[in-house]
């Protein structure tokens, strides 16, 4: 299927499948990123230009509960959360939970079949020797997705991350796929976390950015189901949050992120955007126990591959070298399941991984834009 098809069918004029219908449109939306030169413009498309979308700008004031919610007027935005877990018998696992909404045209005024936004779930969880996902497609307008910014709620279908009370926290969040699920409660006190500087994500140096949260303090409790068997489980989580309208320069072909609970009860998240014509973009920022966030200089981070496997046809980095100077952190990290691999419209490596070093710990790591092998 060609772009020109596919934006007939996204517009509701495209025989063979029914009008408006949100399957059909957000599956329009993603071969038409794929077909089209869009698709060679930053991973996903990310790096189109986003003429006509509001602009991310620094010092611009984030509040809650109301950035809970949706920014539809953004192009491109996502609540995400992984967990760091361990069951009754020991054993530690992952989940991931993500809500992605697109626009597919800037200040979008259609209601019900005619929204022009789109949405997508992933799900996931990850063991040492078992890897199982599922993704979700839905049309905004028609209540089979959204977000609602207080009480805080988030939805695709019958998966769910929502407040259980008149506050933000706690939390429940509820999904699965064909042969696994999970019923997780999420709990903190803590205040949010501001990422980049006040919030404001710096993504390259030719002025892309986003505006990025996150909520790291989660502990968490609740039950996994793995093949029909039930396991109790506890163990932290970290939500990220943001949005945008265009997070990456067009040469930036896809990015490593981590997130790592250290024992201290510090948090650290790091990014590496990888690109065909310069050298990788770094950021982080560094969450001390009580929660103040300062970013880290670039030449104070070091992100080094050490160990690669094959993975769905790909080369990836299973093991890394991780080092903050002037913090004392000079740690190793490697994936707890190899084949941590979502197979999803944008397929994506997604599991959670080991600490050690000069500090334990757990977190996750994400991995976009690795080409297959040929």
């Amino acid at each position: 299927m060609n772009a020109e098809k596919c934006h007939m069918r996204e517009s509701g004029n495209c025989p063979g499948l029914w009008p408006g219908s949100a399957v059909a449109g957000m599956i329009c939306l993603v071969l038409t990123l794929l077909a089209s030169p869009v698709a060679a413009q930053g991973f996903a498309g990310l790096g189109a230009e986003g003429e006509g979308y509001p602009v991310v700008r620094p010092g611009t004031a984030i509040t809650f509960p109301e950035d809970h919610g949706a920014h539809p007027d953004h192009r491109i935005e996502w609540w995400y959360v992984t967990a760091n877990l361990t069951d009754d018998t020991g054993a530690p696992l992952g989940v991931q939970w993500t809500l992605f909404r697109q626009a597919s045209v800037p200040n979008d005024t259609g209601k019900g079949w005619a929204s022009r936004q789109y949405w997508m779930g992933h799900t996931a969880l990850t063991t040492a020797d078992t890897h199982r996902h599922a993704e979700r497609l839905a049309r905004g307008g028609t209540g089979q997705a959204g977000v609602v910014a207080a009480p805080f709620s988030a939805w695709i279908d019958e998966w769910s991350f929502a407040s259980t009370g008149a506050g933000f926290t706690p939390l429940r969040l509820a999904s699965g796929g064909a042969d696994f699920a999970y019923d997780l409660m999420l709990a903190t006190d803590a205040p949010m976390v501001l990422q980049g500087e006040g919030g404001y994500s710096r993504k390259s140096d030719r002025g892309q950015a986003s505006y990025y949260v996150s909520q790291p303090f989660f502990t968490v409790s609740g039950t996994v189901t793995l093949d029909g068997e039930d396991r109790a489980v506890t163990g932290r989580a970290w939500m990220d949050r943001e949005w945008s309208s265009q997070p990456l320069a067009p040469d930036q072909t896809g990015w490593d992120w981590f997130s790592l609970h250290l024992e201290s009860g510090a948090k650290l998240m790091l990014f590496r955007l990888r690109s065909e014509s310069r050298a990788p973009y770094l950021a982080g920022n560094w969450i001390a126990p009580d929660g103040t966030s300062e970013a880290l200089a670039r030449d104070a981070i070091t992100m080094e591959p050490l160990e690669t496997a094959a993975v769905a046809n790909r080369t990836l980095p299973v093991k890394w070298r991780l080092a903050v100077a002037g913090r004392g952190l000079d740690v190793t990290v490697e994936a707890l399941n190899r084949e941590s691999w979502n197979g999803t419209s944008f397929p994506y490596w997604e599991g959670p991984i080991t600490v050690t070093g000069s500090e334990g710990g757990a977190g996750y790591l994400e991995m976009t834009g690795y080409p297959a092998d040929r």
